[in-house]
């Protein structure tokens, strides 16, 4: 079925999202490997995905392992260094299907305070036609009910969506509701699939 929208997952397809790579720069590789495997930073994050308050519920955290306290404290105190940079020629792949009035939405895992913050630092953020963001919907990829709530919502048949993802886990899902989806391993890869789905020619998709 041809594509009618094209749906974009954020963190890691948009904007880099690389925490420990962050940590391993300010704190070292050791110090930071002691700070993952002594608190599941990643479950507090998806707490604030699902919508919990971004600042209190990581001070919150961080209150509850002072030994890491201030470490902690620095996932909100320097959340942009950790989501940054941007990947410049997906930011251009988004741009371009949108200056041919192709449908663009994004999907993505992201709280509801820290969305608003990376608004402020990424432009393009305000350039979707639909958002679908998992703070404002108290639902986080994988599970099946964000899928549906997207399809409800944009009342377009799943297979005339088409997913890009970093995450093995919420393609899967995806292609379980028969949406089309794709894998993000570089936008160079993205780049050809676009391609290949007729939606840019080879010039559109360049770098």
């Amino acid at each position: 079925m041809p594509v009618e929208a094209v749906i974009y997952d954020i963190g890691n397809v948009l904007i880099e999202w690389q925490p420990e790579r962050h940590y391993d720069k300010t704190i070292g590789e050791k110090r930071r490997r002691e700070m993952f495997e002594a608190v599941d930073l990643h479950a507090m994050n998806d707490e604030i995905d699902r919508g919990a308050a971004f600042k209190e519920r990581i001070y919150e955290e961080a209150e509850k392992h002072p030994q890491f306290r201030a470490e902690i404290r620095d996932w909100y105190d320097s959340w942009i260094e950790m989501a940054s940079p941007a990947i410049p020629h997906s930011v251009k792949l988004l741009r371009t299907l949108r200056s041919k009035d192709i449908p663009v939405f994004a999907l993505s895992n992201f709280g509801v305070d820290s969305f608003a913050y990376a608004e402020t630092k990424y432009p393009f953020l305000g350039e979707f036609d639909r958002r679908y963001i998992s703070g404002h919907m108290k639902r986080i990829k994988p599970e099946p009910e964000i899928y549906e709530m997207v399809e409800q919502d944009c009342g377009i048949d799943p297979a005339g969506l088409l997913f890009v993802d970093d995450r093995q886990d919420n393609i899967d899902m995806a292609r379980a509701r028969g949406w089309q989806a794709h894998l993000f391993e570089g936008p160079q890869g993205w780049a050809d699939e676009l391609v290949r789905q007729g939606l840019l020619n080879a010039e559109e998709a360049s770098a």
